[in-house]
């Protein structure tokens, strides 16, 4: 099943399709979650969270999107949530290629960690653009800003991880 017949299954009262979603997306929606909240019972939290919302709203869904790019904007909204109610303290580090979902091969690992180093909506723009290949007009979207300003933070972003991997940063 595609996202397409999912979505029309959901809507045309079938629950069950929905956890085609959950089964596609979960793991990804999970990385991402780590990566805004730092926190692993959080990120499993908003996850959790903006499945749910998902499902609720799914009318309000627009089909001539992709599916992950409109449920992005849950998650999201859920992380800042989470993180707003634990406060800003980050407890998670990047210790081996094994602790980030899904693996990374260990030659990019210090890559990883420089990308840990970065706060939470820096490392977001970094890992949706230049790991998830979004477009600047998806991030624009996704996250609510105009598209020079993603173009910018991202620059900023690419400078303070090149600072940071060659060690002119601590």
């Amino acid at each position: 099943m595609d996202d397409a017949a999912a979505v029309r299954s959901c809507r045309a009262g079938n629950t069950e399709a929905f956890r085609h979603f959950v089964d596609r997306y979960q793991q990804r929606a999970l990385a991402h979650a780590r990566i805004l909240t730092r926190n692993e019972a959080d990120a499993a939290d908003a996850t959790q969270d903006a499945f749910v919302d998902a499902f609720r709203n799914l009318r309000a869904y627009d089909p001539a999107r992709q599916f992950y790019a409109w449920f992005y904007v849950l998650l999201r909204n859920r992380c800042f949530k989470q993180r707003s109610r634990r406060g800003t303290k980050w407890e998670s580090g990047i210790e081996t290629a094994a602790g980030i979902t899904p693996a990374v091969p260990v030659e990019q690992l210090d890559l990883w960690r420089a990308i840990d180093r970065l706060a939470p909506e820096v490392a977001e723009l970094v890992v949706l653009k230049h790991i998830e290949g979004w477009t600047y007009e998806e991030l624009s979207t996704a996250l609510g800003m105009p598209r020079g300003t993603v173009m910018s933070r991202l620059y900023a972003a690419r400078q303070r991880l090149l600072a940071i991997l060659s060690g002119e940063s601590s």
